[in-house]
């Protein structure tokens, strides 16, 4: 091995030492005592770049020495013919030796001697190299695999070019077949009272805006599967592009309108990761199912680990249902019901009107229609509907009509049956551990479908066009035992579609009034509903100080509050929807304490979705009303993260008027 001088500017400084010493001399005879401090300077400066000299010479021999004793333990092998590129680093990480195969790859000019490693390596860093086994780095445009090795005065690194390999690894999962299944979502609804020339038009334009997609953009096969359903065979390379312009084909097929102005939408499931066409082709249906659940209009992307990626979901949506099946439904649900010993309803944590409402009407079909007995799991310390809860609890045939979730753990039985009302997911149920142990489980819910649902239900009702799960459960009442209500379960049912309704404003569809028809024949009264909506003055002047104190940012009204109340979730939902009545206000957020929580409380009146923002924080609900629960936080911080989420999300999140 040639023992080399690394530190380049040495010749420099004995230059300029060498020169002082010549002017000391001519010095002499002008000026003696000039003459001793030049030549002391001189000398001075001469013994300090020998000794630095020195001292880096002994830095550059000692790290060699301990990278020949880490790297073999054959004493006879030279570093220099080493196979790979190799670096040998002082304790800063300054290269201070490599062999020809690094200079080769490395260097244009010079063998790199002095320079950092960090200028070889970055993005990545040598700690990162050093505590890992086999780190990924490029450099100009060669790829490899950066391995470190530690040693007593510095480390070494060696490089494994692996150009060819990750080029292949790379072309193989761009190339990957990705299956994906479109669903045109509201065909029916706009060719409903269409001509059948018309008919062709609409499914003529979506087709051609699909077919233009799959196969200029995506570079993919499209092949119509079944009316309205539709099969694109593409790569992985393509679903990424589409993904960077958030699936402008969604926007495209929203420019397709028909004669009442309403626009096409469609929904795309796509399967990406699976070991077989089958298993893509199946994941792509999961993810349709998904995207359907969720409302349709967006696209839905099964990965890898079992989540999902959404993009679009910004349509209000049309009401979409079928009656047939909801009472195929009943009938279904009433064999289970009849053989079971005792009947579970259950809700979401934080009840509602909307919650106890729906129970309230299932715990009727079941105790009254199909004489079974039922109780409804509840924890009346949390709920928002007490006014609800004390209208049944001192009635003398209410008795023991509402349980707590430990009363439940002790009475079910492996013959019990749980059905879980206005929620789906298995985050937001009133008690976890009733849904565990309770193995026969029905779900009657209308929010938006979200990745944490309940699995292996036996009967999953899942209706997000919907206004209300008590809207649901008016309709399979009527189909169970269409007498089985009376007044006062009439009217709670009643109250849960105005209390989501928004008094028949949002997300009301025919079937909403019908249901709340057969509701009113069946003795509903509408003063009583109004009743529960009303406040006490307390809360009244509580919400209005949460309006006041509310801020206006890129059209969203943000408020907070740090103060606990006893009715501050139900002051916090009433400030939110206030809040949409201030002009140029397109959503409402309110975040608020609850104990060791902070809460957020979300309204929009469709243009926002609001479903989309919340789930950032892990929470969820409809296009128009959603909330979440955030432990271990300030309500100056969620603030700040729900600014970040605008910032990052509004756009994506916020319906384009075309």
């Amino acid at each position: 091995m040639n023992k080399r001088r690394i530190w380049a500017t040495s010749p420099v400084y004995y230059v300029m030492a060498a020169v002082m010493f010549i002017m000391a001399c001519f010095s002499y005879a002008q000026n003696k005592i000039l003459f001793a401090v030049e030549i002391t300077v001189s000398g001075l400066c001469l013994a300090a770049v020998i000794m630095t000299d020195l001292h880096y010479r002994v830095h550059v021999y000692t790290a060699l020495r301990a990278a020949r004793k880490v790297l073999s333990a054959d004493e006879q092998r030279n570093l220099g013919q080493f196979a790979l590129p190799l670096a040998v680093l002082g304790s800063a990480g300054d290269i201070v030796w490599t062999n020809e195969r690094f200079q080769d790859l490395f260097t244009e000019n010079g063998e790199g001697c002095g320079d950092n490693i960090a200028a070889y390596i970055y993005p990545k860093t040598l700690r990162q190299i050093l505590s890992e086994n086999g780190t990924s780095v490029s450099y100009g445009d060669r790829e490899f695999t950066a391995y470190g090795l530690r040693t007593e005065s510095g480390s070494v690194l060696y490089f494994v070019d692996d150009t060819y390999y990750k080029q292949i690894q790379r072309d193989y999962r761009e190339k990957r077949t990705v299956i994906a299944v479109i669903s045109f979502d509201n065909r029916e609804e706009l060719t409903r009272d269409a001509s059948g020339s018309e008919d062709s038009r609409i499914t003529s334009e979506v087709e051609s805006v699909l077919r233009s997609w799959a196969i200029d953009t995506m570079e993919g096969f499209l092949r119509r599967m079944t009316n309205g359903r539709y099969m694109l065979i593409t790569d992985d390379q393509h679903i990424e592009e589409a993904k960077t312009k958030r699936f402008a084909v969604l926007d495209s097929v929203r420019a397709v309108k028909g004669e009442n102005n309403m626009s096409a939408t469609i929904s795309i499931g796509i399967g990406r990761a699976g070991v077989t066409a089958t298993e893509s082709e199946l994941h792509a249906r999961q993810a349709l199912e998904m995207a359907l659940g969720r409302g349709g209009d967006q696209v839905a992307i099964y990965q890898q680990d079992g989540t999902y990626e959404f993009f679009g979901g910004l349509s209000k949506g049309v009401e979409k249902r079928d009656k047939v099946r909801t009472r195929v439904i009943a009938a279904t649900l009433s064999d289970h019901i009849k053989s079971s010993d005792h009947i579970f309803i259950m809700g979401h944590t934080n009840s509602d009107l909307d919650a106890v409402g729906a129970a309230v009407g299932m715990w009727a079909a079941v105790t009254k229609g199909l004489d079974r007995r039922a109780s409804i799991v509840i924890d009346k310390g949390r709920s928002m509907a007490t006014t609800l809860i004390n209208a049944f609890e001192h009635q003398p045939e209410y008795e023991n009509m509402f349980i707590t979730p430990q009363e439940a753990l002790d009475r079910c039985t492996q013959r019990s049956l749980l059905i879980v009302v206005d929620t789906h997911s298995t985050s937001f149920v009133e008690s976890q551990e009733v849904l565990k142990a309770i193995p026969r489980v029905v779900v009657i819910d209308h929010h938006r479908m979200m990745v944490t649902h309940i699995e292996n239900a036996i009967i999953f009702y899942h209706e997000p066009y919907a206004s209300s799960a008590s809207e649901m459960v008016a309709e399979l009442v009527q189909y169970i035992n269409s007498s089985a209500l009376n007044k006062k379960e009439a009217t709670a049912l009643l109250s849960g579609i105005m209390l989501d309704t928004k008094n028949f404003v949002l997300k009301t569809g025919v079937r909403t009034f019908e249901a709340s028809a057969y509701l009113k024949r069946r003795g509903a009264d509408t003063v009583e509903v109004k009743k529960m909506f009303a406040n006490s003055l307390d809360t009244y002047k509580e919400r209005s100080q949460l309006v006041a104190g509310a801020e206006v940012y890129k059209g969203c009204a943000i408020a907070c509050s740090n103060w606990e109340f006893p009715n501050v979730r139900i002051a916090a939902a009433q400030a939110a929807d206030e809040l949409l009545s201030i002009q140029g206000v397109r959503a409402s957020f309110v975040i608020f304490r609850v104990g060791n929580e902070i809460a957020i409380s979300a309204r929009s009146l469709g243009d926002v979705n609001v479903q989309i923002l919340l789930e950032e924080f892990g929470g969820g609900g409809h296009l128009n009303m959603a909330g979440a629960q955030i432990k271990n936080s300030t309500t100056n911080d969620v603030r700040k993260a729900l600014i970040r989420v605008l910032d990052e999300k509004l756009s994506e999140a916020t319906k384009k008027n075309n």
